[in-house]
């Protein structure tokens, strides 16, 4: 029985990255731009051409429409159109969304990077959007919960994204809300919005109380990760994008690709989430490689290899240092077709006898490990990749040089009639 997950992408940012996301899930299940269903490739066998089986659940993000195309369980929010636009008008995936999902504020003036004037047009439209809501609920069998996409520094994303957190907490109180938020660059000379800190300490509230899981990708980590292991010397927003949705794609495999356990996202979370406001978690993912066929400095990976990469600092999407701090949960997804479970059984015992990973003394110091299938639509060079996400103690550090910010501006009462003028 499938478990459907209904996707919230809420202003620019969420509606890139979203945008990326959704291409990424086509290529891993053969789905066309256009959301036809793309022929199985076939397998050579001992000179037989078979086809190889794929059973995978697209229903889970996807539902068909009546001529039989696969249309993502999407909304794509916006205050302003330029990035919807792209997406679901000009973009090469145009024809993928139902155009009944896309909410374009009509006066189309945005939120100017303000969370007040976001929040406010939230609220003036969120009938509209709720009415959408409703509407792909009730197209599902049996709801799981909603992922929302989105940054906690601009305008709209964290604005009316703090407001549609809200209204899902009232409207679904028993479904679960999973974020992916995209944290800002706290480097000055790289951000181009002054009032971030005032944005993202707002958001950071709605985020602590009204979402069940929070996977925090950090821009400021993601552009290390760009320039030093894929040797981008400067990385460009798809290039960053296309890193998220590498993550968003590798979190969801065990609910697409469904192996005996992990296969809903109550069973992920579960495990790592100790208690309600201690969500908010970090990700990483390794061999990562580059779309234009650069040659990857990873040459060999095994399953211990991939499992002890993803416990490096280096290969965390979080600029906080994992050296410091303990593991309070951690659950590797091993992604390969021919990986065997003792492979992973050892690897784990190796991590263990090592004492590779520190973890909380007043709590069991468990290792979670799933394993998953890699699409038979891909090709990929590595055999085996690895997906972490981890809650770790280190994580209050980001925490921390985002209050830090956001004392300096507050000191000087800079900028703070901006939001007073919001009704």
């Amino acid at each position: 029985m499938p478990r459907e997950i209904i996707t919230l992408q809420v202003g620019q940012c969420g509606n890139q990255i979203g945008g990326e996301f959704w291409k990424q899930l086509c290529l891993e299940h053969g789905i066309a731009p256009d959301g036809s269903l793309i022929e199985l490739p076939t397998e050579q066998q001992n000179g037989n051409t078979g086809t190889i089986l794929s059973d995978d659940r697209k229903d889970v993000f996807f539902y068909q429409s009546d001529d039989d195309r696969y249309i993502p369980r999407a909304l794509l929010i916006d205050l302003e159109p330029r990035v919807v636009n792209k997406v679901a008008h000009t973009g090469p995936y145009k024809s993928l969304f139902n155009p009944e999902n896309l909410f374009i504020a009509s006066d189309g003036g945005g939120a100017g990077n303000n969370w007040a004037s976001g929040f406010r047009q939230g609220e003036e439209h969120h009938e509209q959007v709720l009415d959408m809501m409703d509407r792909e609920a009730d197209n599902s069998d049996s709801l799981e919960g909603f992922v929302l996409t989105h940054s906690i520094a601009g305008g709209t994303g964290s604005g009316m994204g703090s407001y549609l957190l809200e209204k899902l907490q009232d409207h679904f109180p028993k479904k679960l809300v999973t974020t992916y938020s995209v944290f800002p660059n706290w480097d000055q000379s790289q951000s181009d919005v002054v009032v971030q800190p005032y944005n993202s300490v707002l958001t950071l509230k709605r985020l602590t109380l009204h979402a069940d899981a929070v996977v925090v990708l950090d821009n400021t980590a993601l552009n290390r990760i760009a320039t030093e292991r894929l040797r981008i010397s400067n990385p460009t927003v798809d290039n960053l994008n296309s890193l998220v949705a590498t993550i968003m794609a590798a979190s969801t495999t065990t609910l697409r690709y469904p192996g005996y356990m992990n296969n809903d996202l109550i069973g992920l979370l579960a495990s790592l989430i100790p208690t309600p406001r201690c969500h908010f978690l970090m990700s990483g993912y390794t061999p990562l490689a580059v779309e234009d066929g650069a040659p990857s400095t990873i040459r060999k990976t095994t399953v211990l290899d991939v499992m002890r990469r993803l416990s490096q600092p280096k290969n965390i999407m979080v600029s906080a240092d994992t050296r410091t701090g303990c593991y309070i949960s951690m659950l590797n997804i091993i992604q390969g077709n021919d990986v065997d479970p003792t492979q992973i059984h050892k690897a784990l015992q190796r991590i263990r006898e090592r004492q590779l990973v520190k973890f909380i003394p007043w709590g069991p110091a468990s290792i979670q490990a799933a394993l998953a299938r890699k699409s038979p639509y891909v090709q990929t060079r590595h055999k085996v990749s690895g997906f972490l996400l981890a809650n770790h103690t280190s994580m209050a550090e980001l925490f921390q040089t985002l209050l830090h910010q956001y004392d300096a501006i507050k000191k000087r009462n800079a900028f703070v009639e901006v939001y007073k003028r919001e009704p």
